[in-house]
């Protein structure tokens, strides 16, 4: 014996105009920044995040796991738990629930009384008033009984569509009152039901003009019957549609418990139930029975009624459902939500136990509706798991529950692959949901473990490049707009936004790799031209596109192990990398952000031989990062830019001497020379310096003689600095006076207002402070030890100067403390790359050599 007055929320219902899904992901890519010129403050939080991700360190340094892939994982402090407004909803359910039984089991034992002991024991001396109001009653009671059972069936089939349940239903319940006139109107006069329906459809459509809208985009099934459109009977179509017979049990329950009341009021008052002749034993308990049985049927239709009015006041005048969508954060459409859970909570809580109902919970109701067959179960429960992800109060305890539920990851995933435009809104939800699982750490590898996971992200990219006609040519790059009922470009963020947050963990960037056709798409999204880089009024979503895509790559290039080597191959081999890379210095100097991004790209890119020299060939890579670098008219907010510019080009130059003599073409080295005077620009200028006169081999040697003005800025910086202006210092030094004669270095010496002697005891001094490898100036034993032999050997002098100040104590030393940090020129996380021709043990046994010598 059951019921629901669901249908009598009077609740105003409207769809919201969507807002810009663009907007809404830039707000998603927490810690991001669009870069223009009126936004110098954005681009300097950004430049300096970027900065302190990457720290002080770089790849010329040993880094652990950790400070090598420092990712912008959302690690949210935990907030206060919080009470789900949802249980305001079950203990309402709840309460209903008490009522409705109660009444329901007074009207079962006020039917039992009537029938076996009134009209089974009395209906032979029962007076005819008495007869027939008891028999009003139980047929009234009968009525009520069986529509009370099948109120919620019907109530389950009227709300089966998101439609049903939206403006159309809640804009007919408030005027639910004038069913019957209108069945009957329809009956005789269809015509003017029919003027009178487009009017009210006028109406509604005035007061919630963004109905129609994406709200009616929800896919419906094509071969079956949408069971709250069933008509039932040929005539009358209206009324006998199943979504509105609820509205008719619902108003028969009303009128019955209101007949109930007056017919029993009636009889209890007047308390005539005839007179009774002493000694008639049939009559005796006449009187008892009957005040029983009115007493009952008054009490169960009060209880009734007591339950309608206490519907009314939390539903209409307290707003229960509004308030606890409030609460939720689903916004108006979220009302739809709101009532289908409270309707799964109270008929759980009549149909079983009254405690069923407390057992539910929002996301779990939104877990089981994500499951579902039906379209708008499926839109219902995406929409709130959506909200629920995105939303600071309940974000964690959502992603939890739903990254522990295998199947409820692999259902969003397999969402994603749903390309059909009328499934957009439940396909951006999934997208949405899995960009928040994917922020966790403790998700990424369940995400990118499900099998298919990286092609279903793949396909929320959409390509706009055409198949070339042969082997030949490649197709042309198009820019795709979105389609007027399809938002590509929402999905290609989306897409972005989730391989970036996988890309952090190591396995993931391989998976990435391994997926067929996945990297050019990525690298596509790269591409930025002139125009785009230059317009003022730029959509803020192009430019986060790029940023999102480099952002991505720059995840893969700098991933360590066989797994980065193959990354870097890959990506270079790309034909478009490079280019759009270059592109991007070229024309970008309004936005620092995503040239920051492209160095690190080359620079990650060139830890492999053959992407290094890909870089260098392409034209303008090398002009432009050095006009980066050089820059004195840049603001010094993006001294970052500069110095990761002269990092790359220190990269470049390592080990290439083809790449060394494009470099010195650039006729630059006056120019570097200059910017060994300049604090921010000394490490990386004196790096480049280096490489350059150890790379360039001997038919350079008179190029680099030039090199030689850089000698009394050097030694100032040996003799002052610490750490690891110093280890390059001393680097650089000792490729320096390889170019000089005797009287050179003498000329040299002086004009620094140094003498050798002190040369000579602060290179002693430094491997007393180092008597074992550093990681932070993992060469600068090495690089003492080089300079130190070029002493002894410009300078017989110098031997014995040497010798007095305990250089030989201190080799011996090193000997006993060499390890493989110091072996490497560059490192890859804790891997050496590029091992230096000449062993540590050989630098010291050479020194050794000449001071045995002397």
């Amino acid at each position: 014996m059951t019921k629901t007055r669901i249908q009598n929320l009077n609740i105003r219902y409207y769809t919201p105009s969507p807002p810009n899904p663009i907007l809404n992901l830039i707000h998603m890519d927490r810690g991001s920044s669009l870069d223009d010129d009126t936004s110098v403050h954005l681009q300097i939080n950004e430049l300096r995040k970027l900065s302190e991700t990457c720290g002080s360190n770089t790849i010329f340094e040993p880094q652990s796991s950790c400070e090598a892939r420092e990712c912008n994982a959302e690690s949210v402090p935990s907030a206060p738990v919080l009470r789900a407004p949802e249980k305001k909803l079950t203990l309402f359910a709840l309460r209903l629930s008490i009522f409705e039984k109660s009444a329901s089991g007074l009207g079962t034992l006020g039917f039992i009384w009537a029938t076996v002991v009134l009209l089974g024991g009395f209906a032979i001396t029962l007076d005819k008033t008495d007869f027939w109001f008891i028999t009003i009653i139980l047929l009234i009671e009968g009525t009520r009984i069986f529509s009370r059972s099948h109120e919620l069936e019907w109530q389950h089939q009227a709300t089966w569509s998101i439609t049903d349940a939206g403006i159309s239903s809640f804009r007919a319940l408030r005027s639910s009152s004038h069913i019957l006139i209108k069945a009957v109107k329809q009956t005789f006069n269809p015509l003017s039901l029919i003027r009178k329906s487009s009017h009210n459809t006028r109406e509604v459509t005035q007061v919630y003009p963004l109905h129609v809208g994406r709200w009616n985009h929800s896919r419906t099934p094509t071969r079956t019957w949408i069971s709250s459109d069933v008509p039932l009977l040929p005539y009358g179509k209206w009324v006998f549609l199943s979504r509105n017979i609820s509205k008719v049990l619902y108003w028969l329950q009303l009128l019955s418990a209101t007949a109930c009341v007056v017919l029993s009021s009636t009889r209890l008052v007047n308390h005539n139930y005839g007179e009774v002749q002493k000694g008639d034993s049939d009559k005796r308990n006449r009187q008892s029975a009957l005040n029983i049985f009115y007493a009952l049927a008054l009490a169960e239709a009060l209880l009734f009624l007591t339950e309608k009015a206490y519907w009314e006041w939390k539903v209409i005048y307290c707003k229960l459902l509004e308030e606890v969508n409030k609460e939720c954060e689903l916004g108006p459409s979220g009302m739809v939500s709101i009532k289908r859970f409270f309707y799964d909570a109270y008929s759980r809580c009549v149909n079983g136990s009254i405690f069923d109902g407390l057992k539910m919970d929002m996301v779990t109701f939104a877990i089981d509706l994500l499951a579902s067959s039906s379209p708008d179960e499926q839109l219902i429960g995406a929409r709130i798991l959506r909200q629920f992800a995105i939303s600071a109060r309940y974000s964690d305890d959502t992603l939890q529950k739903i990254g522990v539920n295998l199947s409820v990851v692999e259902r969003l995933v397999e969402m994603l692959n749903w390309k059909d435009p009328q499934e957009e809104e439940i396909r951006k939800s999934a997208a949405e949901i899995l960009s928040k699982l994917a922020g966790k750490r403790q998700n990424c590898l369940r995400v990118a473990g499900i099998p298919g996971a990286m092609e279903s992200i793949s396909s929320l990219l959409q390509t706009n490049r055409s198949s070339g006609n042969g082997a030949d040519e490649i197709g042309e790059k198009n820019l795709i707009l979105d389609h007027a009922n399809y938002s590509f470009w929402t999905f290609n963020h989306l897409g972005l936004l989730i391989l970036k947050k996988l890309a952090c963990d190591h396995d993931n960037c391989g998976k990435i790799g391994n997926t067929r056709g996945l990297l050019p798409k990525i690298i596509d999204f790269t591409h930025a031209g002139e125009k785009l880089l230059r317009d003022k009024n730029v959509e803020p979503s192009q430019i986060l596109t790029v940023k999102r895509s480099l952002q991505l790559v720059q995840l893969l290039a700098s991933t360590t192990g066989a797994t980065g080597k193959h990354l870097r191959k890959e990506i270079s081999e790309v034909v478009f990398t490079i280019s759009n890379i270059r592109d991007i210095l070229r024309h970008g100097e309004k936005h620092p952000t995503l040239q920051k991004l492209s160095i690190e790209i080359l620079t990650n890119l060139a830890l492999e031989e053959g992407a290094r020299e890909r870089i260098g060939g392409t034209g303008g890579v090398l002009k432009e990062l050095f006009t980066i670098f050089l820059n004195q008219g840049m603001p010094e907010h993006q001294n970052q830019v500069r110095r990761s510019a002269g990092e790359a080009l220190a990269m470049l130059a390592l080990e290439s001497r083809a790449n060394c003599h494009r470099i010195l073409r650039l006729q630059v080295l006056e120019r570097l020379i200059s910017a060994l005077e300049f604090p921010m620009l000394r490490v990386t200028a004196a790096r480049i310096l280096r490489n350059l006169c150890t790379y360039c081999g001997s038919d350079c040697f008179y190029i680099l003689k030039g090199v030689i003005a850089a000698a009394p800025t050097v030694l100032k910086a040996i003799m002052s600095e610490e750490n690891k202006l110093q280890e390059v210092m001393v680097g650089l030094a000792a490729q320096v006076f390889k170019h000089m004669t005797s009287n050179e270095s003498s000329i040299m010496f002086e004009r620094a207002g140094i003498k050798e002697e002190e040369l000579a005891k602060a290179l002693v001094q430094i491997l007393e402070k180092y008597r074992h490898p550093s990681a932070k100036v993992p060469r600068i034993r090495r690089f003492t030890m080089e300079l130190a032999i070029w002493m002894m050997h410009d300078n017989v002098k110098n031997i014995y100067i040497l010798k007095d100040l305990g250089m030989k104590k201190e080799l011996e030393g090193v000997l006993e403390t060499t390890a493989e940090l110091e072996s490497f020129n560059i490192f890859s996380a804790t891997v050496g790359l590029s091992r230096h021709t000449t062993t540590i043990h050989s630098l010291v046994e050479t020194a050794l050599n000449l001071l045995k010598d002397q």
